[in-house]
Protein backbone atom coordinates (compact mmCIF):
# COMPACT_ATOMS: atom_id res chain seq x y z
CA UNK A 1 0.00 0.00 0.00
CA UNK A 2 1.27 3.76 -1.04
CA UNK A 3 -0.29 7.12 -0.88
CA UNK A 4 0.19 9.24 -3.52
CA UNK A 5 -0.76 12.73 -2.67
CA UNK A 6 -2.36 15.30 -5.14
CA UNK A 7 -3.32 18.89 -5.29
CA UNK A 8 -5.82 20.30 -8.06
CA UNK A 9 -6.62 23.93 -9.30
CA UNK A 10 -10.02 24.09 -9.87
CA UNK A 11 -10.44 26.87 -13.09
CA UNK A 12 -12.39 29.18 -10.89
CA UNK A 13 -12.56 29.54 -7.24
CA UNK A 14 -15.05 27.28 -5.67
CA UNK A 15 -17.69 28.84 -2.85
CA UNK A 16 -18.43 26.85 0.19
CA UNK A 17 -20.54 28.13 2.97
CA UNK A 18 -17.56 29.26 4.77
CA UNK A 19 -15.15 29.79 2.36
CA UNK A 20 -13.73 30.21 -1.28
CA UNK A 21 -11.55 27.59 -2.61
CA UNK A 22 -8.78 27.40 -5.39
CA UNK A 23 -7.55 24.03 -4.82
CA UNK A 24 -8.51 20.58 -3.80
CA UNK A 25 -6.32 18.50 -1.81
CA UNK A 26 -5.95 15.19 -0.90
CA UNK A 27 -4.40 11.82 -1.66
CA UNK A 28 -5.19 8.25 -3.67
CA UNK A 29 -4.05 4.90 -1.87
CA UNK A 30 -2.77 2.55 -4.00
CA UNK A 31 -3.31 -1.00 -2.63
CA UNK A 32 -1.46 -3.96 -4.79
CA UNK A 33 -2.78 -7.24 -3.94
CA UNK A 34 -0.37 -10.49 -3.99
CA UNK A 35 -2.11 -11.26 -7.07
CA UNK A 36 -1.29 -8.54 -8.94
CA UNK A 37 -4.31 -6.98 -8.95
CA UNK A 38 -4.24 -2.55 -8.01
CA UNK A 39 -6.98 -0.62 -5.84
CA UNK A 40 -7.46 2.62 -5.85
CA UNK A 41 -9.42 5.13 -3.04
CA UNK A 42 -8.95 8.52 -2.64
CA UNK A 43 -9.19 10.56 0.84
CA UNK A 44 -9.87 14.14 0.40
CA UNK A 45 -10.71 15.62 3.92
CA UNK A 46 -12.73 19.30 3.56
CA UNK A 47 -14.14 20.00 7.01
CA UNK A 48 -17.01 22.60 5.20
CA UNK A 49 -18.61 19.72 3.90
CA UNK A 50 -17.80 17.31 7.43
CA UNK A 51 -15.65 15.57 5.91
CA UNK A 52 -12.59 14.76 8.41
CA UNK A 53 -9.32 13.78 7.93
CA UNK A 54 -10.07 10.19 9.68
CA UNK A 55 -13.55 9.84 7.48
CA UNK A 56 -11.53 10.61 4.11
CA UNK A 57 -8.95 8.09 5.19
CA UNK A 58 -11.49 5.32 6.01
CA UNK A 59 -13.41 6.05 2.62
CA UNK A 60 -10.02 5.74 0.63
CA UNK A 61 -9.07 2.72 2.78
CA UNK A 62 -12.96 1.30 2.07
CA UNK A 63 -12.70 1.76 -1.76
CA UNK A 64 -9.74 0.34 -2.49
CA UNK A 65 -10.74 -2.76 -1.09
CA UNK A 66 -13.98 -2.88 -2.86
CA UNK A 67 -12.17 -1.94 -5.64
CA UNK A 68 -10.25 -5.38 -5.82
CA UNK A 69 -13.33 -6.99 -4.38
CA UNK A 70 -15.34 -5.93 -7.64
CA UNK A 71 -12.59 -6.83 -9.82
CA UNK A 72 -11.97 -10.36 -7.91
CA UNK A 73 -15.64 -10.99 -9.00
CA UNK A 74 -15.28 -10.04 -12.40
CA UNK A 75 -17.86 -6.82 -12.40
CA UNK A 76 -17.76 -3.20 -11.96
CA UNK A 77 -18.08 -1.52 -8.58
CA UNK A 78 -21.50 -1.18 -8.99
CA UNK A 79 -22.98 -4.47 -9.68
CA UNK A 80 -20.81 -5.68 -6.85
CA UNK A 81 -22.79 -2.97 -4.51
CA UNK A 82 -26.19 -3.98 -5.48
CA UNK A 83 -25.88 -7.63 -6.28
CA UNK A 84 -27.40 -7.20 -9.57
CA UNK A 85 -26.67 -5.67 -13.11
CA UNK A 86 -26.11 -1.91 -12.56
CA UNK A 87 -27.23 0.87 -15.28
CA UNK A 88 -24.27 1.37 -17.39
CA UNK A 89 -25.10 5.33 -16.88
CA UNK A 90 -26.77 7.87 -14.16
CA UNK A 91 -28.32 11.27 -14.74
CA UNK A 92 -26.33 14.57 -13.66
CA UNK A 93 -27.43 17.88 -13.29
CA UNK A 94 -25.04 21.08 -14.23
CA UNK A 95 -22.71 22.45 -11.58
CA UNK A 96 -22.95 26.61 -11.92
CA UNK A 97 -21.83 27.69 -8.94
CA UNK A 98 -23.48 30.70 -6.92
CA UNK A 99 -26.18 32.12 -8.06
CA UNK A 100 -24.31 35.76 -8.73
CA UNK A 101 -21.28 34.40 -10.38
CA UNK A 102 -22.91 32.02 -13.03
CA UNK A 103 -23.58 33.95 -16.74
CA UNK A 104 -25.55 33.40 -19.56
CA UNK A 105 -22.92 32.02 -21.85
CA UNK A 106 -22.51 29.09 -18.91
CA UNK A 107 -26.04 28.34 -18.77
CA UNK A 108 -26.70 28.20 -22.16
CA UNK A 109 -23.00 26.01 -22.34
CA UNK A 110 -24.97 23.96 -19.90
CA UNK A 111 -28.33 23.31 -21.98
CA UNK A 112 -26.90 22.65 -25.14
CA UNK A 113 -24.63 20.01 -23.68
CA UNK A 114 -28.12 18.13 -22.62
CA UNK A 115 -28.29 18.84 -19.11
CA UNK A 116 -31.83 19.36 -17.69
CA UNK A 117 -31.01 20.79 -14.13
CA UNK A 118 -28.61 22.93 -12.99
CA UNK A 119 -27.26 23.56 -9.78
CA UNK A 120 -26.89 26.60 -8.30
CA UNK A 121 -25.72 27.95 -5.12
CA UNK A 122 -27.88 30.39 -2.66
CA UNK A 123 -27.25 31.66 0.85
CA UNK A 124 -24.48 34.22 0.16
CA UNK A 125 -26.11 37.65 -0.52
CA UNK A 126 -29.48 39.05 1.43
CA UNK A 127 -32.20 36.67 0.54
CA UNK A 128 -34.30 39.67 -1.38
CA UNK A 129 -31.44 40.31 -4.11
CA UNK A 130 -30.76 36.39 -4.68
CA UNK A 131 -34.89 35.89 -4.96
CA UNK A 132 -34.40 38.70 -8.09
CA UNK A 133 -31.54 37.57 -9.35
CA UNK A 134 -33.52 33.77 -9.88
CA UNK A 135 -36.42 35.73 -11.28
CA UNK A 136 -34.28 37.18 -13.89
CA UNK A 137 -32.39 34.10 -14.67
CA UNK A 138 -35.47 31.86 -14.88
CA UNK A 139 -37.11 34.53 -17.70
CA UNK A 140 -34.83 33.39 -19.91
CA UNK A 141 -34.41 29.44 -19.24
CA UNK A 142 -35.65 27.43 -21.60
CA UNK A 143 -38.94 25.43 -21.32
CA UNK A 144 -38.16 21.85 -19.40
CA UNK A 145 -35.15 22.97 -17.62
CA UNK A 146 -34.90 23.74 -14.27
CA UNK A 147 -32.77 25.01 -10.88
CA UNK A 148 -31.23 22.64 -8.47
CA UNK A 149 -30.99 25.02 -5.49
CA UNK A 150 -28.34 25.03 -2.55
CA UNK A 151 -28.35 27.54 0.29
CA UNK A 152 -25.51 25.29 2.44
CA UNK A 153 -27.40 26.18 6.00
CA UNK A 154 -27.34 30.12 5.39
CA UNK A 155 -31.00 31.27 6.26
CA UNK A 156 -33.39 32.11 9.59
CA UNK A 157 -36.80 30.47 9.18
CA UNK A 158 -38.14 33.75 8.41
CA UNK A 159 -35.44 34.24 5.26
CA UNK A 160 -35.99 30.81 4.15
CA UNK A 161 -39.70 31.00 4.34
CA UNK A 162 -39.85 34.41 2.34
CA UNK A 163 -37.84 32.81 -0.18
CA UNK A 164 -39.09 29.60 -0.28
CA UNK A 165 -42.64 31.09 -0.94
CA UNK A 166 -41.02 33.69 -3.08
CA UNK A 167 -40.06 30.93 -5.71
CA UNK A 168 -42.91 28.85 -6.30
CA UNK A 169 -43.97 29.63 -9.32
CA UNK A 170 -40.53 29.68 -10.79
CA UNK A 171 -39.04 26.46 -12.08
CA UNK A 172 -37.33 25.27 -9.18
CA UNK A 173 -36.53 21.37 -8.82
CA UNK A 174 -35.03 21.15 -5.11
CA UNK A 175 -33.25 23.18 -2.26
CA UNK A 176 -30.82 22.11 -0.14
CA UNK A 177 -30.38 22.80 3.38
CA UNK A 178 -32.05 26.03 3.90
CA UNK A 179 -31.71 26.58 7.64
CA UNK A 180 -28.86 27.73 9.56
CA UNK A 181 -29.93 26.21 12.37
CA UNK A 182 -32.53 23.68 10.91
CA UNK A 183 -34.96 21.45 13.51
CA UNK A 184 -37.36 18.67 12.34
CA UNK A 185 -40.81 21.29 12.55
CA UNK A 186 -39.12 23.94 11.30
CA UNK A 187 -37.59 21.81 8.24
CA UNK A 188 -41.54 20.10 7.77
CA UNK A 189 -43.04 23.81 8.05
CA UNK A 190 -41.04 24.77 5.49
CA UNK A 191 -41.40 21.54 3.21
CA UNK A 192 -45.49 22.41 3.44
CA UNK A 193 -44.86 25.72 1.85
CA UNK A 194 -42.45 24.47 -1.07
CA UNK A 195 -43.98 22.83 -3.69
CA UNK A 196 -40.66 21.14 -4.57
CA UNK A 197 -38.29 18.82 -2.36
CA UNK A 198 -36.32 20.02 0.57
CA UNK A 199 -33.45 18.08 1.34
CA UNK A 200 -30.72 17.25 3.80
CA UNK A 201 -27.41 17.30 3.64
CA UNK A 202 -24.96 18.86 5.88
CA UNK A 203 -27.48 18.35 8.75
CA UNK A 204 -26.83 14.98 9.92
CA UNK A 205 -27.62 15.28 13.24
CA UNK A 206 -31.04 15.85 12.13
CA UNK A 207 -31.40 12.05 11.52
CA UNK A 208 -32.64 10.50 14.66
CA UNK A 209 -35.26 8.31 14.85
CA UNK A 210 -37.62 10.63 15.22
CA UNK A 211 -36.43 11.65 11.45
CA UNK A 212 -36.82 8.58 10.07
CA UNK A 213 -40.54 7.86 11.70
CA UNK A 214 -41.80 11.13 9.60
CA UNK A 215 -39.14 12.65 7.47
CA UNK A 216 -39.66 16.66 7.57
CA UNK A 217 -38.37 16.96 4.36
CA UNK A 218 -38.47 14.35 0.99
CA UNK A 219 -35.15 14.43 -0.27
CA UNK A 220 -31.63 12.98 1.72
CA UNK A 221 -28.13 13.52 -0.15
CA UNK A 222 -25.20 11.67 0.28
CA UNK A 223 -21.60 12.01 0.43
CA UNK A 224 -20.05 8.63 1.09
CA UNK A 225 -16.90 10.24 2.49
CA UNK A 226 -18.96 11.74 4.93
CA UNK A 227 -20.63 9.17 5.74
CA UNK A 228 -18.08 6.34 6.50
CA UNK A 229 -17.82 4.80 3.69
CA UNK A 230 -19.59 2.99 0.63
CA UNK A 231 -21.07 0.46 2.52
CA UNK A 232 -22.43 2.71 5.16
CA UNK A 233 -23.81 4.75 2.62
CA UNK A 234 -25.27 2.29 1.12
CA UNK A 235 -27.23 1.12 4.27
CA UNK A 236 -28.14 4.87 4.51
CA UNK A 237 -30.13 5.15 1.32
CA UNK A 238 -32.42 1.81 2.09
CA UNK A 239 -33.23 3.32 5.52
CA UNK A 240 -34.09 6.53 3.51
CA UNK A 241 -35.93 4.48 0.65
CA UNK A 242 -37.67 2.60 3.30
CA UNK A 243 -39.06 6.06 4.82
CA UNK A 244 -40.14 7.36 1.27
CA UNK A 245 -36.93 9.91 0.92
CA UNK A 246 -35.57 9.97 -2.38
CA UNK A 247 -31.93 9.57 -2.48
CA UNK A 248 -29.05 11.80 -4.58
CA UNK A 249 -25.38 11.08 -4.18
CA UNK A 250 -22.99 13.90 -4.84
CA UNK A 251 -19.62 14.08 -4.97
CA UNK A 252 -17.41 16.31 -2.18
CA UNK A 253 -15.09 17.64 -4.82
CA UNK A 254 -12.49 14.80 -5.08
CA UNK A 255 -10.72 13.67 -7.95
CA UNK A 256 -11.83 11.19 -10.25
CA UNK A 257 -10.55 8.44 -8.49
CA UNK A 258 -13.41 9.34 -5.74
CA UNK A 259 -15.97 10.71 -8.20
CA UNK A 260 -16.04 7.46 -10.49
CA UNK A 261 -16.97 5.58 -6.26
CA UNK A 262 -19.84 8.15 -5.78
CA UNK A 263 -21.19 7.32 -9.25
CA UNK A 264 -20.67 3.61 -8.90
CA UNK A 265 -22.84 4.17 -5.59
CA UNK A 266 -24.78 6.60 -7.56
CA UNK A 267 -25.86 3.59 -10.32
CA UNK A 268 -26.35 0.69 -7.49
CA UNK A 269 -28.69 2.84 -4.90
CA UNK A 270 -30.58 4.83 -6.48
CA UNK A 271 -30.40 4.48 -10.57
CA UNK A 272 -33.45 6.95 -11.11
CA UNK A 273 -32.31 10.00 -9.17
CA UNK A 274 -30.54 12.88 -10.99
CA UNK A 275 -27.33 13.15 -8.81
CA UNK A 276 -24.45 15.95 -8.24
CA UNK A 277 -21.45 14.29 -9.77
CA UNK A 278 -20.48 16.59 -12.64
CA UNK A 279 -17.54 18.15 -10.92
CA UNK A 280 -14.61 16.98 -12.79
CA UNK A 281 -15.07 19.77 -15.05
CA UNK A 282 -13.93 22.32 -12.31
CA UNK A 283 -10.58 21.14 -11.81
CA UNK A 284 -7.66 22.56 -14.09
CA UNK A 285 -5.99 18.74 -14.02
CA UNK A 286 -6.91 15.49 -12.22
CA UNK A 287 -5.96 12.18 -11.43
CA UNK A 288 -6.95 10.52 -14.22
CA UNK A 289 -9.24 10.68 -17.04
CA UNK A 290 -12.83 11.81 -15.72
CA UNK A 291 -16.00 10.20 -16.69
CA UNK A 292 -17.81 10.56 -19.98
CA UNK A 293 -20.94 12.70 -19.15
CA UNK A 294 -23.59 12.95 -22.73
CA UNK A 295 -26.46 14.49 -22.42
CA UNK A 296 -26.61 14.61 -18.46
CA UNK A 297 -25.65 11.03 -18.17
CA UNK A 298 -22.36 10.12 -16.86
CA UNK A 299 -21.02 6.70 -18.21
CA UNK A 300 -19.40 4.66 -15.95
CA UNK A 301 -16.57 1.98 -16.64
CA UNK A 302 -17.83 -1.12 -17.45
CA UNK A 303 -14.47 -3.23 -16.82
CA UNK A 304 -14.11 -4.44 -13.29
CA UNK A 305 -13.86 -2.48 -10.29
CA UNK A 306 -13.66 0.65 -9.84
CA UNK A 307 -12.46 1.61 -13.42
CA UNK A 308 -10.05 4.36 -12.26
CA UNK A 309 -7.15 5.13 -14.11
CA UNK A 310 -4.16 6.54 -12.51
CA UNK A 311 -2.14 9.28 -15.03
CA UNK A 312 0.52 10.50 -12.30
CA UNK A 313 -1.07 13.70 -11.27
Amino acid sequence: ADWLPYRLPFKRPWQTAGALLTERNGALLRLQSADGLIGWGDAAPLPEFGISENAARDFAEESAQLDLAAQRAGVNLATWLNGEPAPASVTVNAVLGSIFSVTPDAIASAVASGFKILKLKVGLQPVVDEIGQLQRLSSALPAGICWRLDANTAWSTNDAHTFICAVRQLPVEGLEEPLAQPSHEQLRALQQEASFPLAIDESTHLLDAVFWQQPPVRRLIIKPARCGGLLSSVALALQARAAGLEVVVTSSLESTCGLLACAHLAAAIAPNSIHGLATANWFSQDTGAAPTISHSRLLLPSTPGLGFQYTGR
